[in-house]
């Protein structure tokens, strides 16, 4: 296909593909002539995984290359090319080892790895790891209780999450798609996540309390107990 198609295809500027090949993103286009040159489906599956990184995970320009390096690097096993993409995301700081709650944090998630049979996480360091610590870190802090057994049950969902995700991303014919898969599933997808805890939660307080019961600190019941409830728990 001609520049003008693939544009038309991606819904890319010619403008900005031109640009993703100067910087190294895009491959090469197939020269025709001096002047006409041709692109093929890789070329389109690759500007939606750079399309990935940069407008829906926001990674700088030079950060999304070396992903790209990295995913492209045969010399790598397949899953440090899959990681090599999410790894680039932006993420939290790494937590502050020498503060109380961190330390305590830490202490929670290694049993937590050790329960759920997750080996092997400290001898390949993962930026999400530290995200978590820092998340637990802060419910120390707060006083709420996230000691491993509270944690668990967290665990045990994401292990499930993660072989549904994986599934359809292992469906991808090509290397190019499943690394922007994961991506994908990385990014836009932990949203949709979240945002199905509310309703969740909803659904099961109306399951075990009901809406027409009323609430032993006075709070009105039926109706107007489901508008108070809604503003009061679930924003």
């Amino acid at each position: 296909m001609r520049l003008a198609e693939l544009s038309e295809r991606s819904g890319v500027s010619t403008a900005t593909i031109k640009y993703y090949l100067r910087e190294g993103l895009l491959q090469p286009d197939h020269r025709v002539t001096a002047t006409q040159a041709e692109y093929g489906e890789e070329h389109l599956r690759r500007l939606r995984l750079v399309r990935a990184l940069i407008r829906i995970g926001k990674v700088p320009v030079a950060v999304a290359r070396e992903a790209i390096a990295a995913a492209d690097d045969p010399s790598l096993s397949h899953h440090l090319r899959l990681g090599a993409a999410t790894r680039a995301l932006p993420r939290e700081p790494e937590p502050a080892e020498d503060d109380a709650a961190t330390r305590a944090a830490r202490g929670s998630v290694d049993a937590l790895m050790e329960q759920l049979g997750w080996h092997g996480m400290h001898d390949e360091p993962s930026p999400a790891l530290g995200t978590h610590v820092t998340s637990v870190a802060a419910l120390v802090r707060l006083g709420y209780p996230c000691d491993t057994a509270h944690l668990l049950p967290y665990g045990r969902i994401a292990a499930d999450l993660a072989v549904a995700e994986l599934d359809p991303m292992e469906e991808q014919s090509t290397a190019a798609g499943q690394v922007e898969a994961a991506v994908v599933l990385t990014v836009p997808y932990e949203p949709v996540l979240l945002s199905l805890r509310r309703p969740a939660h909803l659904q099961e307080s109306a399951r075990r309390f009901g809406i027409h019961r009323p609430l032993s600190d006075g709070v009105p019941s039926g109706p107007v107990l489901s508008v108070m409830a809604r503003a009061r728990l679930y924003g």
